[in-house]
């Protein structure tokens, strides 16, 4: 209910991974996992899918591959990252895609992270004039190590790594 009341029927935007995310924010029947507690459906995703998104039992927001993945401690990450994917390909002079065993060569020295995503397994790192999301639940949650990506939006000033600076 607390769900459905908060993120219920909102719509968004496709998301730069996991095949766009899910089309509706929208609770589904719980089911059990394990020894955990209840997780239930977010939303179906925008096309067929190995995983689903799910609401696990203690609010994350996942994917239910294999095995259950969480990507944010809660909803509200996920929609932070996903406004924060689409500022930083707005205002980015480059943006660089990476997969595999490449993402694990990313030197994150110099670079924080961003806790508004509330990242756990899918992260966002921030430096003076760049943003790094790193996508890993397709690679936990499928067991397969080259679907992991990260997205390198470079070349952003104060606004658009926060926005809180001039526009150009």
């Amino acid at each position: 209910m607390a769900f459905h009341e908060s993120w219920g029927g909102i719509a968004l935007p496709p998301a730069p991974a996991y095949e766009g995310g899910p089309r509706v924010l929208e609770a589904d029947v719980p089911e059990r996992l394990g020894t955990d507690g209840w997780y239930f459906g977010a939303g179906d995703g925008r096309v067929s899918m190995a995983y689903g998104f799910m609401i696990g039992p203690g609010g994350e927001f996942g994917i239910d591959a294999d095995h259950w993945t969480p990507l944010h401690a809660g909803t509200q990450g996920w929609v932070e990252a996903l406004a924060l994917a689409y500022h930083a390909a707005y205002w980015a002079r480059t943006i660089t895609k990476i997969r595999g065993e490449a993402v694990e060569q990313l030197d994150l020295d110099g670079f924080e992270p961003v806790p508004e995503v509330q990242g756990l397994t899918d992260t966002w790192w921030r430096s003076k004039d760049s943003l790094i999301a790193i996508y890993s639940g397709e690679a936990v949650g499928l067991d397969a190590p080259h679907r992991r990506e990260a997205h390198i939006y470079g070349g952003l000033d104060a606004w658009g790594l926060g926005g809180t600076g001039p526009a150009h």
